[in-house]
């Protein structure tokens, strides 16, 4: 699967939190009832670029409460509590409308309009938490949550698949408009392929397997 066909990411130093209908500690909110929070007292550690520092021939990261593996760019990609969290997200960049479980998804749609994930979502070797899926005007968008980050990179490297993700958080668009509006936002690239070549002046860190990276540049 290929980003802008079958398939599927620029960063700022904020962690995200979405909320619908009300502002956070200091009473604010962002566009469309989203909110962004700095959390400059929460440790972040980033591998050395292409270290083997887990000793199993994948790179590092430090593992956090709750599961979460903290990656390159700081450690700062957003990061989404649940499905409801991630399609609001989303929608701030491109229509994400009619979220669905995968499964309630799946039962009512032929493979002609199918979404990423059906069978991966129930393989424990893919780390994933939970598979939703949401539409925009167009195409279906796979909407993941990632229970272990390490796993789920091992997995993508092994299927050749590639993804926009976050901390925790994965999502599958399909349509060169959805990677366009996604590449605004704070997601990053996720490439296991090493041909993956981006141009000058973009950011490319080491993922948390040996062989992939994040990057801000998202192919066409």
């Amino acid at each position: 699967m290929r980003i802008g066909r079958a398939l599927t990411v620029g960063v700022t130093l904020l962690t995200l939190t979405v909320v619908t209908g009300c502002g956070g500690d200091d009473g604010t909110t962002t566009d469309n009832g989203a909110e962004a929070a700095a959390t400059p007292d929460r440790a972040r550690t980033t591998a050395p670029a292409g270290g083997d520092t887990a000793g199993d021939g994948t790179t590092g990261g430090s593992s956090t409460a709750g599961g979460t593996t903290e990656q390159g760019f700081d450690g700062a990609l957003p990061e989404a509590s649940d499905i409801a969290t991630l399609a609001r997200y989303v929608d701030l960049f491109t229509s994400c409308k009619e979220v669905e479980t995968g499964d309630a998804y799946d039962a009512g749609h032929d493979a002609s309009d199918a979404a990423w994930g059906s069978q991966e979502a129930a393989d424990a070797s893919w780390g994933i938490g939970e598979r939703a899926v949401c539409k925009d005007f167009t195409y279906p968008i796979a909407l993941l949550t990632v229970s272990d980050m390490r796993t789920f990179q091992t997995a993508a490297k092994a299927a050749g698949d590639e993804f926009a993700v976050g901390e925790n958080i994965a999502v599958v668009p399909v349509g060169d408009e959805q990677v366009e509006a996604l590449s605004n936002s704070e997601l990053v690239f996720l490439s296991c392929d090493p041909d993956f070549a981006p141009p000058s002046g973009y950011r490319t860190e080491s993922a948390l397997v040996d062989g992939c990276v994040l990057s801000d540049y998202w192919p066409a």
